[in-house]
């Protein structure tokens, strides 16, 4: 099976007086389709900066990078983009909703730069608020849901397009034990349904929802292993 995402000798640096200093070194990494992964390591080891990267936010690095057979690292910025609509969800830990739209109007949202005829926003829009059972807050602003809630609506937004993928970063890093269970358990049943995950977090409970760890140090890659294997020696 090809990977979903091919990763060859993908860099990130910075000039930092007259030399270089590099976030990310020489990563060489496949995931393949349908894979749960988690990226864990220390404050400053690259993480959050190769999420960005596999997101296509960020065009500054060097190598090469495969996006399910598309060369990510050749394309122009608006193919990049287009790529990036049509395939990727992203979950943030500070949620990113709007706060003067509604629930309902945080989710069209994504669905209006598709240009998707209205009654078809629609139809999308409630078939999401039922799937996530959150028909009731519908009409609500974001100021108005806990944490949990507001979370949900944004994994909600991450998916209403179907993408291949969902990027993940700390998730949960907001919310109570409760709530980030429920979370996680919601990204199990989505990576059950065929899509791809991954996971930036510091949780080794988090983790262990994956099927496999990626670790990072210093912007390299320094081990990978299963969840189960790696959960309790993730730092």
């Amino acid at each position: 099976m090809e990977p979903l995402i091919r990763l060859n000798h993908l860099e990130k640096s910075y000039d930092a007086g007259g030399s270089k200093f590099f976030v990310l070194r020489r990563i060489t990494l496949d995931i393949a389709p349908g894979e749960f992964v988690t990226i864990m390591g220390p404050s400053g080891a690259g993480k959050s900066t190769l999420l960005s990267i596999l997101g296509m936010l960020d065009s500054a690095w060097s190598g090469e990078y495969f996006f399910n057979g598309e060369p990510v690292h050749k394309l122009s910025v608006k193919n990049r983009n287009e790529l990036h609509k049509a395939n990727i969800g992203f979950v943030f830990q500070s949620y990113h909703l709007i706060d003067n739209l509604t629930v309902f109007e945080n989710l069209e949202l994504p669905l209006s730069y598709k240009n998707i005829p209205g009654k078809e926003r629609q139809s999308l829009v409630c078939d999401t608020l039922d799937r996530f059972h959150i028909v009731g807050k519908k009409d609500l602003f974001p100021n108005q849901l806990s944490g949990g809630q507001q979370q949900l609506v944004g994994v909600a937004r991450a998916v209403i397009l179907h993408p291949k993928l969902i990027l993940a970063d700390e998730p949960t890093g907001n919310l109570h034990s409760a709530q980030g269970e429920e979370i996680m358990q919601l990204f199990r049943s989505l990576n059950e349904s065929g899509t791809t995950i991954i996971q930036v977090t510091h949780s080794e409970s988090n983790a262990a929802y994956g099927h496999r760890i990626i670790q990072l140090k210093d912007g390299w890659v320094v081990s990978g292993a299963t969840a189960a294997t790696a959960a309790g020696t993730a730092p």
